[in-house]
């Protein structure tokens, strides 16, 4: 069992994982030095969090502004009227964001924080599981356009990350789910016992007490997997490619479904398929795919595309993703579970379409 609080350490920065928590973001944020704060949120997270953040830290000196909730406001529209309210408030370059909310709030915040006055510094409290073993770790930042997912953004590694598994009690089920996609990745890319408890957990989520110590040690073992990653690979030129397992197809899934399909069974889908077509490439070892998929379907994801949507459409989709070179798409792909190949490749495989249409098919 795990109890009280874990730090993992990166190189600029820590992550605290701690029951409890969010009642640290005013020690926290104040130690910063910073002069003023805006607390960045969206309007599911705001009205349960975002005053309570807002009073921990002073009133007087701390805004609250908040965007839509939802992949299809990651924008840049939104990144421009945040970045506009921040200028007509007068905040300054000795002023902190604290990101309170999922992967879109993090992503635009945190995209905010990059490019306001050139950089400010920011810190990451993620509220859903999906952002709090990935969104939030690692400095990537960004936005959305209609030709793909993240295309527009920079990396810019937070202050802190302050991650408190209590809140995921708020959580509607649907998106504490979604979040254990990203969570599964993790033990098939780097650690297949615990892949196996990811899954036990996943496939009975009417009984996972989210407040507990085994959730803690869950959430905890997972960003240590994605934090181990990013400490060889801080700019994702080489092994941070591995943690694009699943997402490849996934974001044009997402893409396709005009985000109407929640992250995480996007990459559910995603990893269903690349796994299987890491073995008709003759990257992985026999019954990869089928453990990987029996991982999803246990934590109760669809394993295949929408019928709505084609397999030539999805390929077409992936020509857009960030990892596509030289007109080849690039996939990050397993060599067993808990392994991933492509090390001699820059840990990218290049797959023709044919290939991948066949496994869509």
């Amino acid at each position: 069992m795990v109890s009280g609080v874990r730090t993992i350490a990166l190189p600029s920065y820590e992550v605290v994982v701690e029951q409890g928590a969010l009642a640290r973001i005013g020690e926290l944020a104040t130690a910063s030095g910073a002069h003023r704060f805006a607390v960045v949120t969206d309007d599911n997270v705001g009205p349960r969090y975002a005053a309570r953040v807002r009073d921990q830290i002073g009133p007087s000196r701390t805004t609250v502004l908040t965007v839509r909730s939802g992949e299809a406001h990651k924008t840049r529209e939104t990144w421009a009227r945040l970045t506009d309210e921040l200028l007509a408030a007068g905040f300054g370059r000795d002023s902190l964001i604290v990101a309170l909310g999922g992967g879109v709030v993090g992503d635009v915040a945190g995209f905010v924080a990059a490019t306001y006055m050139r950089g400010i510094p920011y810190i990451q409290v993620p509220t859903t599981l999906l952002a709090m073993v990935d969104a939030s770790i690692g400095g990537k930042t960004g936005v959305d356009t209609p030709a793909g997912k993240n295309l527009v953004g920079a990396f810019h590694q937070p202050s802190a990350v302050v991650v408190d598994p209590t809140v995921l009690a708020t959580l509607p089920r649907e998106h504490l789910r979604a979040g254990f996609a990203e969570v599964i990745k993790h033990g098939a890319i780097a650690d297949a016992a615990y892949l196996e408890r990811v899954v036990a957990a996943a496939s009975d989520l009417e009984s996972l007490d989210v407040t507990g110590d085994a959730m803690l040690g869950l959430v905890s073992r997972s960003i240590e997997i994605k934090a181990d990653v990013v400490r060889r690979d801080e700019r994702e030129g080489g092994v941070r490619k591995i943690l694009n397992f699943g997402h490849t197809i996934g974001h044009a899934v997402e893409l396709l479904s005009n985000y109407s399909i929640l992250h995480g069974d996007a990459i559910a889908v995603g990893m269903s398929y690349e796994s299987e077509l890491a073995e008709r490439c003759g990257v992985a070892e026999g019954g990869t795919a089928e453990r990987i998929q029996a991982a999803v379907s246990a934590a109760g994801f669809e394993r295949r595309r929408p019928a709505a949507m084609s397999a030539n459409e999805i390929v077409a989709a992936t020509h857009g993703d960030k990892k596509a070179r030289a007109g080849r798409v690039e996939y990050a792909l397993p060599s067993r579970v808990g392994a991933m190949a492509g090390a001699s490749t820059g840990w990218s495989i290049a797959v023709n379409d044919e290939l991948v249409l066949s496994v869509l098919a």
